[in-house]
């Protein structure tokens, strides 16, 4: 495991559901502290979406509805600045269209393709984070952030569009999270990968200020802090926000093949999780917002009236599976969050809480 102030070890990555990419860019200097987290699927991807939270900001997710026409998508923007900040999408939608990836569109001459790309978003509010309020993500933002997804992505915890993210008072982040979920004779016999990312800024908070631990520690390896620890953690939780407008975002991805309609369930049962991890969730000053992305590459049985009860089943571990990701996912970013501003991340206040620091 990773020492207390460095990001903290993941339970899986939403990479490693296959075509998935992963990209930050932030800017956390003098007046700023905010930034962005693309999810970029080159291939594309089914798209779904679920906004529970009374306060988000969001772009083009009527376009994901079951009934509308788009049905796949190659990005999903996670960014700071609060609606200021849905010019990141800007920046992705450009990077998009450079590789010709987006929704085809004929010219006029009925011979030449062009694109339009889709790019969903959702914000946190982080404004004046950094000390200034008009600094923010514009749309470098979202090309910079686009050109860093990786495969492989390492980089969680105060990043991205966790720059800037407070939960409960605490340093919020960017964390992630997968699991396998071994199906029947339809699936792939390695089974269907579902993952998650998690942008954490929530009112609720992650932690229990009874045990000092979080609401869903998860495999971390955490342990009870010191009595001293959770006295400073108390301290914290007990603190009014001054800044009371919040949210966490995400998205689940997965290797499965779904319609527009199961994806958009499978956002709608990931705020289970959400609702696990952070306590209370989708309150009025959260924009709670999931995606989902299936990329379509495992099968499921066969939506007929043979297969049809298979399926629901599958598609119920596959829901069950979303839930608990999405958990871990939210754990995991302020578990690996480090201190940057006012903010004390949770490593800073509870070090005994982690493995390789003894108790005091």
């Amino acid at each position: 495991m990773s020492t207390p102030g460095r990001p903290f070890d993941a339970a899986g990555s939403i990479t490693d559901v296959p075509g998935v990419m992963v990209g930050h860019h932030q800017r956390i200097s003098r007046g700023w502290q905010t930034g962005t987290t693309v999810v970029v699927v080159p291939e594309g991807a089914t798209p779904g979406v679920d906004v529970r939270g009374g306060g988000p900001g969001t772009r083009e997710t009527d376009a994901l509805a079951p009934t509308n026409l788009v049905g796949s998508i190659h990005a999903v923007c996670l960014t700071g600045g609060s609606a200021y900040g849905l010019a990141a999408a800007d920046g992705v939608m450009g990077w998009l269209e450079q590789r010709g990836l987006g929704f085809p569109i004929t010219g006029p001459d009925g011979s030449s393709q062009n694109v339009v790309p889709v790019v969903p978003a959702a914000v946190i509010f982080d404004l004046a984070r950094g000390g200034r309020f008009d600094n923010r993500p514009d749309e470098s933002f979202g090309s910079k952030a686009a050109a860093n997804a990786r495969t492989a992505q390492t980089r969680w915890g105060s990043v991205g569009a966790g720059a800037g993210a407070v939960a409960g008072g605490l340093q919020g982040g960017v964390g992630t999270a997968s699991s396998v979920v071994p199906l029947g004779p339809a699936a792939d016999s390695a089974g269907i990968t579902v993952g998650a990312v998690a942008v954490v800024n929530s009112f609720g908070t992650p932690f229990d200020r009874r045990s000092g631990l979080p609401w869903e520690p998860s495999g971390f390896g955490l342990r009870r802090p010191s009595s001293t620890d959770r006295s400073l953690l108390r301290a914290i939780l007990d603190e009014p926000l001054a800044w009371p407008l919040n949210t966490t975002i995400g998205v689940i991805a997965t290797s499965a093949e779904l319609t527009k309609s199961e994806a958009a369930k499978l956002a709608s049962v990931a705020h289970d999780g959400l609702a696990r991890a952070v306590r209370p969730a989708h309150t009025l000053v959260d924009g709670d917002t999931i995606f989902a992305l299936a990329t379509g590459d495992q099968p499921l049985a066969a939506a007929d009236a043979d297969a049809g009860p298979m399926r629901v089943a599958e598609l119920n571990r596959l829901f069950t599976a979303a839930a608990e990701v999405f958990a871990t996912a939210c754990t995991h970013a302020v578990v690996s969050a480090t201190t940057i501003g006012t903010a004390p991340a949770y490593s800073t206040l509870c070090p005994s809480a982690f493995p390789s620091v003894s108790h005091r």
